[in-house]
Protein backbone atom coordinates (compact mmCIF):
# COMPACT_ATOMS: atom_id res chain seq x y z
CA UNK A 1 0.00 0.00 0.00
CA UNK A 2 1.35 3.59 -0.59
CA UNK A 3 2.99 5.24 2.39
CA UNK A 4 3.33 8.73 2.50
CA UNK A 5 5.46 10.67 5.22
CA UNK A 6 4.68 14.42 5.76
CA UNK A 7 4.55 16.83 8.48
CA UNK A 8 1.81 19.40 9.23
CA UNK A 9 2.03 22.39 11.47
CA UNK A 10 0.27 21.53 14.66
CA UNK A 11 -1.70 24.34 17.45
CA UNK A 12 1.28 24.99 19.02
CA UNK A 13 3.48 25.95 15.98
CA UNK A 14 5.63 22.90 15.93
CA UNK A 15 5.42 20.69 12.75
CA UNK A 16 4.04 17.43 13.62
CA UNK A 17 5.21 14.56 12.22
CA UNK A 18 2.56 12.43 10.30
CA UNK A 19 1.81 9.34 8.01
CA UNK A 20 -0.84 8.70 5.89
CA UNK A 21 -1.67 4.90 4.26
CA UNK A 22 -3.76 5.22 1.15
CA UNK A 23 -5.24 2.21 -1.13
CA UNK A 24 -3.40 1.12 -3.88
CA UNK A 25 -7.03 2.34 -5.69
CA UNK A 26 -9.01 4.69 -5.27
CA UNK A 27 -9.48 6.66 -1.69
CA UNK A 28 -13.46 5.68 -0.49
CA UNK A 29 -13.06 7.89 2.64
CA UNK A 30 -10.42 9.36 4.77
CA UNK A 31 -9.83 8.49 8.51
CA UNK A 32 -8.02 10.09 11.30
CA UNK A 33 -6.57 8.10 14.07
CA UNK A 34 -5.15 8.87 17.45
CA UNK A 35 -3.37 6.66 19.00
CA UNK A 36 -2.60 5.74 22.81
CA UNK A 37 -1.63 8.10 25.87
CA UNK A 38 3.11 8.34 25.17
CA UNK A 39 2.88 6.02 21.83
CA UNK A 40 3.48 7.19 18.68
CA UNK A 41 1.84 7.15 14.83
CA UNK A 42 3.91 4.09 14.34
CA UNK A 43 2.60 1.69 17.28
CA UNK A 44 2.23 -1.47 15.99
CA UNK A 45 -1.90 -1.24 16.78
CA UNK A 46 -2.44 2.17 14.98
CA UNK A 47 -0.29 0.79 11.95
CA UNK A 48 -1.66 -2.19 11.30
CA UNK A 49 -4.99 -0.80 11.70
CA UNK A 50 -4.03 1.79 8.86
CA UNK A 51 -2.45 -0.52 6.72
CA UNK A 52 -5.53 -2.87 7.15
CA UNK A 53 -8.05 -0.42 6.17
CA UNK A 54 -6.39 0.70 3.50
CA UNK A 55 -6.40 -2.02 1.94
CA UNK A 56 -10.35 -1.74 2.32
CA UNK A 57 -10.22 1.16 0.55
CA UNK A 58 -9.84 3.55 3.26
CA UNK A 59 -7.14 5.84 3.25
CA UNK A 60 -5.41 7.09 7.35
CA UNK A 61 -4.23 9.17 8.45
CA UNK A 62 -1.95 8.94 11.92
CA UNK A 63 0.54 11.40 13.35
CA UNK A 64 2.69 11.98 16.61
CA UNK A 65 1.08 14.44 18.74
CA UNK A 66 3.62 17.00 20.13
CA UNK A 67 7.05 16.16 21.68
CA UNK A 68 6.68 12.32 20.55
CA UNK A 69 7.56 10.18 18.08
CA UNK A 70 9.38 12.66 15.21
CA UNK A 71 7.10 15.59 16.22
CA UNK A 72 8.38 18.39 16.89
CA UNK A 73 8.16 20.37 20.66
CA UNK A 74 8.23 19.17 24.77
CA UNK A 75 5.86 16.59 25.18
CA UNK A 76 5.99 18.28 29.05
CA UNK A 77 4.46 21.04 27.41
CA UNK A 78 1.13 18.99 25.86
CA UNK A 79 -2.27 18.44 28.01
CA UNK A 80 -5.66 16.83 27.29
CA UNK A 81 -6.60 19.84 25.25
CA UNK A 82 -3.74 20.39 23.11
CA UNK A 83 -3.88 16.94 21.77
CA UNK A 84 -7.17 17.77 20.38
CA UNK A 85 -6.55 21.08 19.04
CA UNK A 86 -3.81 18.89 17.17
CA UNK A 87 -6.37 16.29 15.94
CA UNK A 88 -8.70 19.32 14.80
CA UNK A 89 -5.23 20.80 12.50
CA UNK A 90 -5.20 17.26 11.35
CA UNK A 91 -7.93 17.25 10.13
CA UNK A 92 -7.86 20.61 8.20
CA UNK A 93 -4.69 19.55 6.52
CA UNK A 94 -6.64 16.42 5.22
CA UNK A 95 -9.34 18.90 4.03
CA UNK A 96 -6.61 21.46 2.58
CA UNK A 97 -4.65 18.99 0.99
CA UNK A 98 -7.11 15.86 0.10
CA UNK A 99 -10.44 15.46 1.93
CA UNK A 100 -11.71 16.29 5.79
CA UNK A 101 -11.71 12.63 7.30
CA UNK A 102 -15.42 11.45 7.21
CA UNK A 103 -14.23 8.54 9.79
CA UNK A 104 -12.62 9.24 13.42
CA UNK A 105 -10.80 6.40 15.47
CA UNK A 106 -9.29 7.02 18.71
CA UNK A 107 -7.31 4.06 20.86
CA UNK A 108 -6.86 4.66 24.41
CA UNK A 109 -6.22 8.33 25.83
CA UNK A 110 -6.91 9.02 22.15
CA UNK A 111 -10.38 7.54 21.72
CA UNK A 112 -10.77 10.25 24.65
CA UNK A 113 -9.60 12.95 22.47
CA UNK A 114 -11.07 11.78 19.24
CA UNK A 115 -14.66 11.93 21.49
CA UNK A 116 -13.88 15.56 22.31
CA UNK A 117 -12.72 16.53 18.70
CA UNK A 118 -15.35 14.98 17.03
CA UNK A 119 -17.52 18.00 17.54
CA UNK A 120 -15.18 20.08 15.94
CA UNK A 121 -15.01 18.31 12.52
CA UNK A 122 -17.86 18.72 10.73
CA UNK A 123 -17.40 16.43 8.01
CA UNK A 124 -17.06 13.28 10.05
CA UNK A 125 -20.38 11.30 10.41
CA UNK A 126 -18.43 8.34 12.13
CA UNK A 127 -16.37 7.75 15.12
CA UNK A 128 -14.85 4.77 16.77
CA UNK A 129 -13.07 4.13 20.20
CA UNK A 130 -11.02 1.39 20.81
CA UNK A 131 -10.56 0.93 24.78
CA UNK A 132 -11.14 4.57 25.55
CA UNK A 133 -11.76 5.41 29.07
CA UNK A 134 -14.49 7.95 29.69
CA UNK A 135 -12.78 10.52 31.68
CA UNK A 136 -9.17 11.67 30.15
CA UNK A 137 -8.40 12.24 34.27
CA UNK A 138 -8.01 7.90 33.99
CA UNK A 139 -4.59 7.92 32.58
CA UNK A 140 -3.06 9.50 35.72
CA UNK A 141 -3.63 6.38 37.34
CA UNK A 142 -0.49 5.32 35.17
CA UNK A 143 1.69 7.74 37.52
CA UNK A 144 -0.67 7.89 40.87
CA UNK A 145 2.00 7.59 43.18
CA UNK A 146 3.92 10.77 41.79
CA UNK A 147 0.83 12.89 41.42
CA UNK A 148 1.15 14.78 45.00
CA UNK A 149 5.09 15.39 43.76
CA UNK A 150 3.65 16.86 40.67
CA UNK A 151 1.12 19.29 42.13
CA UNK A 152 3.50 19.91 45.21
CA UNK A 153 6.97 20.68 42.66
CA UNK A 154 5.28 21.34 39.03
CA UNK A 155 6.92 19.27 37.15
CA UNK A 156 8.29 16.01 37.42
CA UNK A 157 9.58 12.69 35.63
CA UNK A 158 7.63 9.46 35.61
CA UNK A 159 8.42 5.92 34.45
CA UNK A 160 5.97 5.63 31.33
CA UNK A 161 6.08 1.90 29.59
CA UNK A 162 10.05 1.78 30.84
CA UNK A 163 10.34 5.27 29.07
CA UNK A 164 10.80 8.99 31.15
CA UNK A 165 8.54 11.69 30.79
CA UNK A 166 7.69 14.91 32.09
CA UNK A 167 4.75 15.51 33.71
CA UNK A 168 3.19 19.09 34.54
CA UNK A 169 0.77 20.45 37.25
CA UNK A 170 -1.05 22.05 33.86
CA UNK A 171 -1.50 18.23 32.31
CA UNK A 172 -2.97 17.68 36.35
CA UNK A 173 -5.23 20.75 35.72
CA UNK A 174 -6.52 20.15 32.20
CA UNK A 175 -7.74 16.35 32.34
CA UNK A 176 -9.35 17.28 35.90
CA UNK A 177 -11.78 19.77 34.14
CA UNK A 178 -12.60 17.60 31.02
CA UNK A 179 -16.14 17.31 30.99
CA UNK A 180 -16.11 14.48 28.05
CA UNK A 181 -19.59 12.32 28.92
CA UNK A 182 -21.55 15.95 28.04
CA UNK A 183 -19.62 16.21 24.75
CA UNK A 184 -20.27 12.44 24.09
CA UNK A 185 -24.12 13.03 24.69
CA UNK A 186 -24.19 16.50 21.68
CA UNK A 187 -22.13 13.66 19.68
CA UNK A 188 -25.13 13.81 16.93
CA UNK A 189 -22.49 11.46 15.07
CA UNK A 190 -22.50 7.52 14.62
CA UNK A 191 -20.29 5.83 17.23
CA UNK A 192 -18.99 2.29 17.62
CA UNK A 193 -17.31 1.45 20.70
CA UNK A 194 -14.45 -1.06 20.95
CA UNK A 195 -13.42 -2.82 24.19
CA UNK A 196 -11.86 -5.81 25.64
CA UNK A 197 -14.12 -7.21 28.60
CA UNK A 198 -10.37 -8.71 30.09
CA UNK A 199 -8.53 -5.00 29.08
CA UNK A 200 -6.80 -4.66 32.70
CA UNK A 201 -5.63 -0.93 31.75
CA UNK A 202 -8.99 0.38 30.77
CA UNK A 203 -11.45 -1.33 32.56
CA UNK A 204 -14.68 -1.98 30.17
CA UNK A 205 -17.08 -0.25 32.44
CA UNK A 206 -15.67 2.56 30.47
CA UNK A 207 -17.19 1.82 27.56
CA UNK A 208 -20.77 1.53 29.60
CA UNK A 209 -19.99 5.06 30.51
CA UNK A 210 -19.67 5.89 27.38
CA UNK A 211 -22.63 3.94 25.32
CA UNK A 212 -24.73 5.01 28.24
CA UNK A 213 -24.14 8.46 27.64
CA UNK A 214 -24.35 8.58 23.90
CA UNK A 215 -27.52 8.43 21.75
CA UNK A 216 -28.00 6.08 18.71
CA UNK A 217 -27.14 5.58 16.44
CA UNK A 218 -24.49 3.82 18.30
CA UNK A 219 -23.00 0.19 18.84
CA UNK A 220 -20.44 -2.05 20.59
CA UNK A 221 -18.24 -4.72 19.66
CA UNK A 222 -15.95 -7.25 22.57
CA UNK A 223 -12.91 -7.63 21.50
CA UNK A 224 -12.47 -10.62 23.56
CA UNK A 225 -9.21 -11.97 24.23
CA UNK A 226 -7.54 -8.93 23.39
CA UNK A 227 -4.71 -6.58 25.32
CA UNK A 228 -5.06 -3.30 25.50
CA UNK A 229 -2.79 -2.28 23.04
CA UNK A 230 -4.23 -4.81 20.63
CA UNK A 231 -0.83 -6.15 20.58
CA UNK A 232 -1.88 -9.40 18.56
CA UNK A 233 -1.70 -8.48 14.78
CA UNK A 234 -5.35 -11.30 14.46
CA UNK A 235 -6.70 -8.31 17.25
CA UNK A 236 -6.02 -5.14 14.65
CA UNK A 237 -7.19 -6.93 11.65
CA UNK A 238 -10.19 -7.65 13.01
CA UNK A 239 -11.17 -4.52 14.26
CA UNK A 240 -9.99 -2.91 11.03
CA UNK A 241 -12.29 -6.09 9.35
CA UNK A 242 -15.83 -4.19 12.44
CA UNK A 243 -14.67 -0.97 11.04
CA UNK A 244 -14.72 -1.14 7.16
CA UNK A 245 -18.06 -2.89 7.37
CA UNK A 246 -19.42 -0.92 10.20
CA UNK A 247 -18.88 2.76 8.51
CA UNK A 248 -20.68 1.24 5.32
CA UNK A 249 -24.34 1.87 7.53
CA UNK A 250 -23.51 5.29 8.04
CA UNK A 251 -21.21 6.66 4.69
CA UNK A 252 -21.31 5.74 0.96
CA UNK A 253 -17.70 4.35 0.27
CA UNK A 254 -19.00 4.35 -3.67
CA UNK A 255 -19.23 7.71 -3.59
CA UNK A 256 -16.36 10.03 -5.06
CA UNK A 257 -14.21 12.06 -2.51
CA UNK A 258 -15.06 15.60 -2.51
CA UNK A 259 -11.47 17.39 -2.75
CA UNK A 260 -10.38 20.52 -1.40
CA UNK A 261 -11.09 23.66 -3.29
CA UNK A 262 -7.84 25.11 -4.35
CA UNK A 263 -9.24 28.03 -6.15
CA UNK A 264 -7.93 29.22 -9.93
CA UNK A 265 -4.35 30.40 -8.63
CA UNK A 266 -0.98 28.39 -9.03
CA UNK A 267 -1.17 25.68 -6.25
CA UNK A 268 2.36 24.36 -4.67
CA UNK A 269 4.25 21.61 -5.34
CA UNK A 270 4.77 19.38 -2.51
CA UNK A 271 7.76 16.43 -2.90
CA UNK A 272 8.87 14.35 0.17
CA UNK A 273 10.85 11.21 0.79
CA UNK A 274 8.69 8.85 0.89
CA UNK A 275 11.60 6.32 2.89
CA UNK A 276 9.97 3.49 1.63
CA UNK A 277 13.04 3.18 -1.18
CA UNK A 278 16.77 5.09 -2.33
CA UNK A 279 15.18 7.71 -4.71
CA UNK A 280 11.24 7.34 -4.08
CA UNK A 281 9.10 10.64 -3.76
CA UNK A 282 5.48 11.62 -2.82
CA UNK A 283 4.29 14.70 -5.56
CA UNK A 284 1.33 16.57 -4.13
CA UNK A 285 -0.27 19.22 -5.75
CA UNK A 286 -3.74 20.13 -4.70
CA UNK A 287 -5.72 17.34 -4.50
CA UNK A 288 -3.17 14.96 -6.57
CA UNK A 289 -0.62 12.60 -5.43
CA UNK A 290 1.78 10.92 -7.32
CA UNK A 291 5.53 8.85 -7.22
CA UNK A 292 8.40 9.55 -8.42
CA UNK A 293 11.34 7.18 -8.87
CA UNK A 294 14.43 6.45 -10.42
CA UNK A 295 14.62 3.14 -12.66
CA UNK A 296 16.07 0.20 -10.52
CA UNK A 297 19.40 0.34 -12.55
CA UNK A 298 20.53 3.10 -11.33
CA UNK A 299 18.82 2.10 -7.87
CA UNK A 300 15.83 3.09 -8.10
CA UNK A 301 12.43 0.88 -7.85
CA UNK A 302 11.09 2.08 -11.04
CA UNK A 303 7.58 3.13 -9.09
CA UNK A 304 7.09 6.63 -10.87
CA UNK A 305 8.43 8.66 -13.56
CA UNK A 306 11.67 10.46 -12.95
CA UNK A 307 12.40 13.92 -12.45
CA UNK A 308 13.51 14.10 -16.22
CA UNK A 309 10.30 12.17 -17.04
CA UNK A 310 8.04 14.86 -15.33
CA UNK A 311 9.62 17.55 -17.28
CA UNK A 312 8.70 16.04 -20.44
CA UNK A 313 5.36 15.09 -19.69
CA UNK A 314 4.99 19.16 -18.55
CA UNK A 315 6.10 19.80 -21.85
CA UNK A 316 4.34 17.68 -24.04
CA UNK A 317 0.67 18.23 -21.93
CA UNK A 318 1.23 21.85 -22.17
CA UNK A 319 2.08 21.36 -26.28
CA UNK A 320 -0.90 19.48 -27.29
CA UNK A 321 -3.43 21.90 -24.99
CA UNK A 322 -2.17 25.04 -26.99
CA UNK A 323 -2.87 23.52 -30.23
CA UNK A 324 -6.15 21.92 -28.52
CA UNK A 325 -7.28 25.22 -27.77
CA UNK A 326 -6.35 26.94 -30.68
CA UNK A 327 -7.79 24.27 -33.03
CA UNK A 328 -10.88 25.11 -30.94
CA UNK A 329 -11.15 28.60 -31.30
CA UNK A 330 -10.42 28.74 -34.38
CA UNK A 331 -12.85 25.62 -35.66
CA UNK A 332 -9.89 23.61 -37.00
CA UNK A 333 -10.87 19.60 -37.73
CA UNK A 334 -8.24 18.76 -35.46
CA UNK A 335 -9.21 15.37 -33.67
CA UNK A 336 -6.14 13.93 -31.95
CA UNK A 337 -2.81 15.34 -30.95
CA UNK A 338 0.01 13.13 -30.06
CA UNK A 339 3.26 14.34 -28.52
CA UNK A 340 6.57 12.19 -28.68
CA UNK A 341 9.82 13.72 -26.22
CA UNK A 342 12.82 12.11 -25.46
CA UNK A 343 15.80 13.79 -23.67
CA UNK A 344 19.47 13.74 -24.44
CA UNK A 345 22.93 15.87 -23.90
CA UNK A 346 24.43 16.40 -26.62
CA UNK A 347 27.73 18.03 -27.40
CA UNK A 348 27.37 21.66 -27.98
CA UNK A 349 30.01 21.85 -30.80
CA UNK A 350 27.37 19.78 -32.85
CA UNK A 351 24.52 22.73 -32.39
CA UNK A 352 25.02 24.62 -35.13
CA UNK A 353 21.87 26.97 -34.19
CA UNK A 354 23.31 26.76 -30.61
CA UNK A 355 25.46 29.77 -29.74
CA UNK A 356 26.84 27.61 -27.21
CA UNK A 357 30.24 26.04 -28.61
CA UNK A 358 31.64 24.49 -25.64
CA UNK A 359 30.56 21.48 -23.13
CA UNK A 360 27.42 19.63 -23.09
CA UNK A 361 23.80 20.69 -23.92
CA UNK A 362 20.40 19.35 -23.54
CA UNK A 363 18.18 18.15 -26.03
CA UNK A 364 14.49 17.64 -25.93
CA UNK A 365 13.17 16.14 -29.46
CA UNK A 366 9.72 16.66 -29.91
CA UNK A 367 7.22 14.29 -32.35
CA UNK A 368 3.86 15.95 -32.72
CA UNK A 369 1.21 13.75 -34.11
CA UNK A 370 -1.75 15.54 -36.09
CA UNK A 371 -4.74 13.69 -36.80
CA UNK A 372 -7.62 15.47 -38.40
CA UNK A 373 -8.84 16.43 -41.97
CA UNK A 374 -6.64 19.77 -41.97
CA UNK A 375 -4.97 20.94 -45.23
CA UNK A 376 -1.27 22.17 -45.51
CA UNK A 377 -1.69 25.18 -44.30
CA UNK A 378 -3.80 24.72 -40.87
CA UNK A 379 -1.03 21.56 -40.04
CA UNK A 380 1.70 24.08 -40.46
CA UNK A 381 0.41 26.46 -38.14
CA UNK A 382 -0.44 24.52 -35.52
CA UNK A 383 2.96 23.02 -35.42
CA UNK A 384 4.03 27.03 -35.23
CA UNK A 385 1.54 26.97 -32.15
CA UNK A 386 3.46 24.51 -30.46
CA UNK A 387 6.22 26.51 -29.80
CA UNK A 388 4.20 28.92 -28.25
CA UNK A 389 2.90 26.54 -25.15
CA UNK A 390 4.03 28.39 -21.76
CA UNK A 391 5.88 25.94 -20.80
CA UNK A 392 8.15 25.87 -24.30
CA UNK A 393 8.84 29.39 -23.08
CA UNK A 394 9.79 28.79 -19.78
CA UNK A 395 11.93 25.99 -20.98
CA UNK A 396 13.68 28.30 -23.70
CA UNK A 397 13.98 31.28 -21.58
CA UNK A 398 16.53 32.28 -18.58
CA UNK A 399 14.38 30.74 -15.76
CA UNK A 400 15.72 32.20 -12.06
CA UNK A 401 15.42 29.57 -9.46
CA UNK A 402 14.97 30.93 -5.50
CA UNK A 403 15.94 28.64 -2.96
CA UNK A 404 15.22 29.17 1.11
CA UNK A 405 15.56 26.64 3.77
CA UNK A 406 12.00 25.76 6.06
CA UNK A 407 11.68 28.14 8.87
Amino acid sequence: MPHERFQFTGEGGHQLAAALDTPDGPVKAYALFAHCFTCGKDVLAAKRIAVALAAKGIATLRFDFTGLGSSEGDFGNSTFSSNVADLVRAADHLRETRAAPAILIGHSLGGAAILAAAGQIAEAKAVITIAAPSDPAHVTHLFKDRIDDIRAQGEVEVSLAGRPFRIKREFLDDVAEQNLMAQVTKLHKALLIMHSPTDDTVSIDNATHIFVAARHPKSFVSLASSDHLLSGKQDAAYVADVIAAWVERYIDLAAPQPVADMGSGPRNVVVQETRAGKFQQTITTGPHRMLADEPVAVGGQDSGPGPYDFVLAGLGACTSMTMRMYADRKSLPLERVTVTLTHSKIHAKDCADCETRDGMLDQIDRIIRIEGTLDDDQRKRLMEIADKCPVHKTLTSKVRIVTKAAE
